[in-house]
């Protein structure tokens, strides 16, 4: 193709400065050159960091790339992305969810290191202006954690883009990786547990990420040679470091009850260590959490149902896998139950069926729609007198459905825009990058209680040590199945399959859909051609595409 004039990673950066939304979501029309230097310029700029976090989080395209084409998720009736699920060739480079990924997050990059540029010359208080600089400094270090996993070898950029270029280079992993971590070491000894403005970044935030950095930090493409690399360099030891730090640190805890993370009004609990925050006010929550319509089934045009705010829009993008649904012991294990949402209730008389003499089958109120968990169901399915749908009968558009999203609060029936945060960390996944990185540090015994602690309170109520494993249980296999039970759909997997070498192993065995189409190139994303071809220096494609 053709070079262009312009680069597309230039212009992306230049317009990280346009315009800036603060956290309290009061708007900043633009920022004057004479503001720069300014503390009100250096705040906005840090909040302004914060916004590009909406862009991918609680949004269907962080949910398609990082739930689509894993062993835990396949694709719907709907949508427009299933190749990404199926890996087939229109998984190009022209992607706009890979191009905008890329775009919106060296935009946010951009607006950081303006942020950071600044800092030395801004006159305020020097406590708040190195808690500000921490913030931002994050920041910067999880957009680039992002990319890097996504498409390896990246532009490393420290500093403000002010004119337009066409010579970028990609550095290597190991590169990125290392501005990362030292982000990350400055926002850790500059940020406290506790902040008053909820939704900054804290220390425990910082400590949760480096202990995830830790443990995905890519040494070698070589599965055995990388498991050997990572634990010489300490990289296992690092991360369960800094995963107890978050864990002992007092600030939180695991809720009793697995179900009570995901209540409504309780987004602000215990066990959250940072979200994504969003509003009840249309002006000024952007795009909004918009999980709350890509997991539903299409109940909507069952007898007895219409669509309604309680029960959701259902868009059926993403339909979990046989072998997600399996995973779960639902005789004792809670978590089956407490978020795939399997009944739902008659709100519609017009549709409900009629019996010989005219009467209604069942009333409003009453069951309608049941997605049972056994095929030894069929018989009920014959007696009942609302339908019932059995494995066997499972499809794209039937299925049991991820309830962690569900928003009863949108202020109509087709708005898509939701208000609840998105709990982005959470303490449970602490334990469980805990306990892994201490199993592949060769220390499972200490990793053991870290698992069993998510498992006991998943456990219905009686059988919490059934729900115990043993040291020789504890395996790679079994933690990213936990995380599979714990995490469903939480925007990981994907990135949980590729650091652990598994993405081609369980995509092959679970995901039918896409067994037949990946291949190993496909532990990378495309690099978007509109950047390629914008670059007049060499900028090569990663292989495959």
């Amino acid at each position: 193709m053709s070079k262009r004039t312009g680069v597309v990673l230039g212009a992306v950066l230049l317009a990280g400065l346009a315009g800036c939304m603060d956290l309290n979501e009061d708007v900043i029309s633009g920022l004057t050159p004479g503001a720069y230097g300014t503390e009100a310029a250096f705040q906005a700029l840090v909040n302004a960091s914060y916004e590009p976090l909406r862009s991918f989080w609680a949004q269907e395209r962080g949910f398609t790339v990082t739930e689509f084409g894993t062993d835990t998720y396949t694709k719907g009736a709907d949508g427009s992305y299933k190749y990404i699920n199926d890996y087939t060739s229109q998984l190009n480079p022209t992607v706009d969810y890979f191009s905008n990924t890329w775009d919106d997050f060296y935009r946010a990059i951009n607006t950081a290191n303006s942020a950071i540029g600044q800092a030395p010359v801004v006159q305020m208080d020097s406590s708040l202006k190195a808690q500000r600089l921490a913030e931002v400094r994050f920041l910067r270090a999880l957009y680039y954690f992002v990319l890097v996993q996504t498409y390896g070898p990246l532009p490393l950029q420290l500093t403000a883009t002010t004119t337009p270029s066409t010579e970028f280079t990609r550095v290597p992993v190991d590169t990125v990786y290392e501005q990362i971590l030292s982000d990350l070491r400055y926002a850790e000894a500059n940020l406290g547990y506790v902040t008053k403005d909820y939704g900054r970044v804290t220390k425990g935030a910082v400590q949760h990420l480096m202990a995830k950095v830790y443990l995905t930090r890519l040494r070698d493409t070589n599965a055995v040679v990388d498991e050997a690399a990572k634990q010489q360099a300490g990289d296992f030891a690092n991360a369960a470091d800094y995963a107890l730090r978050v864990i002992n640190s007092g600030q939180y805890q695991l809720l009793p009850r697995f179900a009570d993370v995901f209540a409504f009004n309780n987004e602000r609990n215990a066990e959250v260590i940072w979200s994504v925050q969003y509003t009840m006010d249309p002006l000024t929550t952007g795009p909004g959490n918009t999980g709350h319509l890509y997991f539903l089934m299409e109940y909507d045009v069952l007898p007895g149902m219409l669509r309604d705010i309680a029960n959701g829009r259902p868009f059926k993008r993403f339909r979990p896998t046989t072998f997600l649904l399996g995973l779960y012991d639902r005789t004792k294990d809670a978590r089956y139950d407490a978020q795939f949402k399997r009944v739902w209730y008659a709100n519609n008389v017009t549709t409900i069926p009629r019996d010989a003499s005219g009467a209604l089958k069942f009333q409003l109120g009453d069951t309608a729609v049941f997605v049972s968990t056994t095929d030894a169901d069929t018989v009920l399915a014959k007696t009942k007198p609302y339908r019932v749908y059995t494995p066997k009968t499972y499809s794209n558009r039937i299925f049991p459905s991820l309830n962690k999203f569900e928003d009863p609060f949108r202020l109509s029936v087709n708005e898509t825009r939701g208000s609840r945060d998105y709990l982005l960390f959470r303490l449970a996944e602490t334990y469980l990058i805990a306990a892994e990185a201490l199993m592949r540090d060769g220390r499972p015994a200490e990793g053991l209680p870290y698992l069993n602690a998510v498992r006991r309170r998943a456990a219905i109520p009686g059988h919490e040590a059934e729900m115990e494993r043993t040291v020789d249980q504890l395996t790679l296999d079994e933690i990213l199945n936990e995380r599979a039970r714990e995490l469903a759909g939480e925007t990981m997997r994907w990135f949980d399959l590729v650091r652990t070498h598994t993405l081609l192993a369980r995509v092959k065995a679970y995901n039918p859909d896409a067994k037949n189409n990946i291949q190993p190139f496909h532990v990378l994303r495309p690099i978007p051609q509109n950047q390629i071809d914008r670059t007049t220096t060499p900028f090569p494609q990663n292989p495959g595409y």
